[in-house]
């Protein structure tokens, strides 16, 4: 149950997810009984029949920035910067424009290299800790507007794509229709299957909807590199829970009531808020909660998520929360199936 092997699993590579369907609520739902491991096959846009009225339903409003750049060195190199901490909770001692961001060249970087953007955007590297770079950007005018113009949609590595920004608008489908806050460099992917029409029928369900924000950042993503899963250290990702929502959860809990997890980030940032007395309070701050099996849920009754990538966090939470031996093998029944995996790919109901 702790060694990494144990969440290995072989996945076709044609069922890894390049493109979404082409209407979000569409795409198919896995639900399982996380108690008996029963599985039933649906659409998402069934999702309503699976919820009750008392329930609450918490998503993760957090915003996928285009802070992927792609300019040249000075020696003519190619390079791609990806803007890690671009929220302000972030970066509160950090001087403005400067950013820690990920550079990939065909060779490294060196302190004190100025690195060239489109429309005159051009950053110097100030320091490296590890993997991350600091880098101070210049330009004319206001950095964030430029970024907004001339920043690419930073994809996972496992959605290939021809060209920088390809057919169809990755903007657009790599973001859930409720995202407000920005500061994500990938999606909350089980977020992206939500239409406003899903939304509305939630809300005339009488189903209470509530949000909390964490900025995915590159902890999310980072390789579990350990032999034992309990020596691993998730690197820390910026969030907030407003007090309605704890007011919401408080209320809920209190009275029974289910409250409903949309995607692990919500997971991770509701038992993280959670304190041992049992009482959850608003706060904001950095997050490095790691769940993997043996760790008691304290605020979250069901989930909704995608297929996670093997040997990863995110499949680890999974198990915690509905047992190995059944998230292996729902999603050996998924690949049977010819499910979707991965961020663009299908969903799974766990309850």
């Amino acid at each position: 149950m702790f060694s990494i092997e144990d969440y290995h699993y072989r996945l076709p590579e044609h069922l890894i997810a390049q493109q979404p369907v082409p209407e979000r609520d569409h795409s198919r739902l896995l639900v399982m009984d996380r108690n008996t491991g029963s599985l039933s096959h649906q659409m998402f846009h069934e999702l309503k029949d699976f919820l009750a009225p008392s329930d609450v339903l918490v998503i993760n409003n957090t915003q996928v920035i285009p802070g992927r750049l792609v300019g040249k060195k000075e020696s003519g190199g190619r390079v791609e910067a990806l803007i890690l901490n671009y929220a302000s909770g972030m970066r509160s001692s950090i001087q403005e424009n400067q950013y820690d961001c990920m550079l990939k060249s065909s060779k490294r970087t060196r302190i004190g290299a100025r690195l060239y953007f489109p429309e005159g955007v051009t950053a110097r590297v100030m320091e490296r800790a590890d993997h991350i770079y600091r880098l101070s950007f210049s330009c004319e005018g206001d950095f964030r507007t430029v970024l907004q113009r001339i920043g690419l949609t930073p994809l996972p590595p496992y959605i290939k794509r021809d060209t920088a920004e390809p057919p169809g608008d990755d903007r657009e489908t790599y973001q859930t229709i409720y995202a407000s806050q920005k500061g994500a460099i990938a999606a909350p992917t089980a977020g992206l299957h939500f239409t406003k029409a899903l939304m509305q029928r939630l809300k005339d369900k009488g189903i209470t909807l509530v949000s909390i924000t964490l900025h995915v950042g590159y902890g999310t993503f980072l390789p579990v590199r350990v032999t034992d899963i309990r020596e691993h250290r998730m690197h820390s990702e910026w969030f907030s829970i407003p007090e309605e929502t704890v007011n919401a959860i408080t209320r809920a809990k209190k009275k029974g009531r289910r409250v409903v997890a949309v995607g692990t980030t919500s997971v991770r940032t509701l038992e993280f808020a959670m304190g041992e007395n049992g009482n959850m309070r608003a706060m904001n701050g950095p997050c490095d909660l790691f769940i993997y099996p043996g760790y008691r849920f304290r605020v979250v009754d069901a989930m909704i998520t995608n297929f996670h990538l093997p040997q990863s966090t995110l499949l680890m939470l999974v198990s915690a929360f509905a047992g190995r031996n059944n998230i292996l093998a729902a999603y050996e029944t998924a690949i049977q199936e010819n499910y979707r995996f991965y961020s663009y790919g299908d969903a799974m109901f766990l309850y």
